[in-house]
């Protein structure tokens, strides 16, 4: 296990980064929710969904800058070796039950044998936690009987480390392939993209957010409807506001400050990114409750994250009636 003093240490010297996709489809009501596993087809791959995500090498950096946010699992496997389906479906059960507390990244070895060689893999399957950006290598090869439940029982203590190490957010939790299917790739994301978001596309996968927030404003000039846009739109605004947040020093100013708008409208912002999106609500209409002069920005924060979430977001409407009723 790692040194944890090393780990604070690492942390502190390095910018936290967005745990929040742009790619689309991340669906923020559900990040608390707790998740089925996804079996996959009879005699097949265990697919994703839940905490189980597919890497390519185009959204492998993506998902190690994640690791500011939350604890990432790299998984280095082989789809179609049936040796690991066991290993594979007891590994990503074992993730889901820690409802967002890992995210298992998985890697096709044969598919992209250059992240592998980057990992400093040798071969198939390895385990790999990143924390705040920094791998840790947990276990390599073939679990043996019984080692499976031992390679397992180091999740929960994987955790603590991470949280010793101030990461501590929520994985976002993805929908699993509708016919149940892997393909062990998350490469085909790009093809999903509206052709008239792929300019501000492009610019989120460089972190440029601020530039990708622009863009997404010009396609809901053309249409005002694309709620794709407006939801991606407003990500984006978050991540070019907060993403590189020193989350410890966001969260020690808010406490010693409860009266500044500014401190409380940061660790708002800080939820929304590790996916505390009802502590962010709840912070900024305790906020305007108590500070009925310095409401404006704290409503103008508020409805700002409105459109990440899905439609019909039970949430939203409690905000809404709540803030009516301190507004007025």
């Amino acid at each position: 296990m790692p040194d944890t003093q090393s780990s604070n240490s690492q942390t502190s010297r390095q910018q936290p980064r967005p745990g929040i996709s742009l790619a689309g489809a991340v669906d923020l009501s559900s990040i608390k929710h707790q998740v089925q596993a996804q079996p996959g087809q009879k005699g097949g791959a265990p697919a994703a969904g839940g905490y189980v995500i597919d890497v390519s090498a185009e959204s492998f950096q993506s998902v190690v800058e994640s690791s500011r946010t939350y604890l990432v699992l790299l998984y280095v496997w082989v789809p179609d070796d049936d040796r690991l389906f066991d290993f594979t479906r007891e590994l990503q059960d074992a993730v889901d039950k820690l409802d967002g507390k890992i995210q298992l990244a998985r890697i096709d070895a044969k598919k992209y044998p250059d992240v592998t060689q980057a990992l400093g893999v040798a071969g198939a399957p390895a385990l790999i936690a990143v924390i705040g950006g920094r791998p840790i290598p947990v276990t390599q090869g073939l679990p043996g009987p019984g080692q499976d439940q031992q390679i397992l029982g180091l999740l929960p203590r994987l955790v603590q480390v991470a949280e010793r190490a101030g990461v501590t957010g929520t994985a976002p939790k993805m929908d699993a392939p509708a016919d149940g299917k892997s393909d062990g790739a998350a490469g085909d994301e790009e093809e999903k993209i509206p052709p008239e978001h792929a300019k501000a596309h492009e610019l989120a996968m460089q972190h440029d957010y601020a530039g990708a927030a622009l863009e997404y404003k010009k396609v809901l000039e053309n249409n005002p409807d694309d709620r794709l846009a407006a939801r991606e739109r407003a990500k984006a605004l978050l991540l070019a506001r907060s993403g590189q947040a020193d989350v410890n020093a966001v969260r020690t100013a808010a406490a010693a400050k409860p009266d500044d708008e500014e401190a409380q409208l940061a660790v708002a912002d800080v939820d929304m990114i590790g996916g505390q999106v009802d502590d962010a609500f709840s912070r900024l209409l305790d906020f305007i409750a108590a500070h009925p002069a310095k409401r404006d920005e704290a409503r103008k924060r508020l409805l700002s994250y409105f459109p990440m979430l899905p439609d019909g977001d039970p949430r939203v409407d409690r905000v809404r009636r709540r803030l009516a009723v301190l507004l007025y």
